[in-house]
């Protein structure tokens, strides 16, 4: 069997080509459409039939990890119950090439009885989907890349393209931060990458914080803080509240073997580890394991901006995150 491999170059080049195109949407009619997006109240419900629903789908999926609330709605299911999806406040985003598609033409007629806006996203200005749409992105013709000139590939590419175009511009308006899509994906290589150290410190500032004074005796520390073994480290500080050292387990064993029951007399300041690694609380916990690795290290105190503890980060923490990922 042989593959005309020039040809399937010509499939990618014509599909590049083609989304290129597509940045003659980007105009006042794009600009309503995000503004749609950015101010729906309710949902985004996206659909299509056929591979453009399947385009579809992706897009709500980008949507909806990016912070604008999106369901994919199959337009054959819409009218066995699942209009009831549908409120007021939501919004319809509508991919077909034709724009006369059966199916979809008898769903846009509810959601217009229903008083509900449409984005639509199609090929031909002058189809019945265009007509209905409170915003239409128009594509214009396209030849498809397929050897019979039927079967959607250039068409779907664009749809795809303006999808993701409309979502993540919608989503860099909302300033959507590396936190904010760490939270929609924690699962997986990308949510164990994203996560922040705030995220996932065991020890956080609302809980009690082993925190001692560099003035304080070591049977001050103690006291304060019972059992050192628990937390695994007790984080020093200075007289403005700044982490100033560190002492573990391991640096209080020794000292008591030093020194015995004389070790409780000596000053925090003298046996901390001072100027100890730290992390700032939004950093991103892959740069905490980082720091586990090259340091060698099983406890990292957790910083603001002023370098005050808010917390204290394990090596099992980041571990624990791995795992799930």
């Amino acid at each position: 069997m042989l593959f005309d491999l020039d040809y399937a170059k010509t499939v990618i080049l014509s599909e590049g080509r083609a989304v290129e195109r597509m940045v003659k949407l980007v105009d006042e009619n794009f600009l309503r459409a995000a503004e749609m997006i950015f101010n729906c109240g309710g949902s985004v419900i996206v659909t299509g039939i056929g591979k453009a629903g399947i385009i579809g789908s992706k897009v709500s999926a980008t949507l909806a990890s990016t912070g604008t609330p999106s369901h994919f709605l199959h337009p054959v299911e819409a009218v066995h119950g699942d209009l009831g999806r549908l409120r007021r406040e939501d919004i319809v985003l509508v991919f077909s090439y034709g724009g006369e598609t059966d199916e979809i033409i008898r769903l846009i007629n509810l959601v217009k009885q229903l008083e509900i806006k449409l984005i639509a996203v199609t090929g031909s200005a002058d189809s019945r989907l265009a007509r209905h749409g409170d915003v239409v992105l128009c594509m214009g013709p396209v030849e498809e890349a397929c050897p019979l000139g039927v079967a959607p590939s250039v068409s779907t590419t664009c749809m795809l393209a303006i999808g993701d175009s409309l979502a993540l511009t919608v989503m860099k308006a909302r300033r959507f931060s590396v936190e904010d899509y760490a939270r929609f994906h924690p699962g997986g290589s990308l949510g164990a990458k994203l996560i922040t150290v705030e995220q996932s410190m065991m020890i956080k500032s609302e809980d009690k914080l082993p925190l001692a004074f560099t003035g304080d005796t070591i049977e001050q520390m103690l006291a304060k803080n019972g059992d050192v073994k628990r937390h695994g480290a007790v984080m020093i500080t200075d007289e403005q509240g700044r982490l100033a050292g560190i002492i573990t387990d391991a640096d209080l064993r020794r000292l008591l073997s030093c020194y015995g029951a004389k070790a409780l007399a000596k000053k925090t300041g003298e046996v901390m580890t001072a100027g100890c690694k730290r992390i700032r609380n939004n950093a991103l916990a892959a740069e905490a394991m980082a720091i586990f690795n090259k340091h060698r290290i099983d406890d990292l105190p957790v910083v603001d901006e002023n370098d005050r503890p808010v917390g204290m980060i394990d090596v099992q923490d980041i571990v624990a995150i791995k795992v799930v990922g």
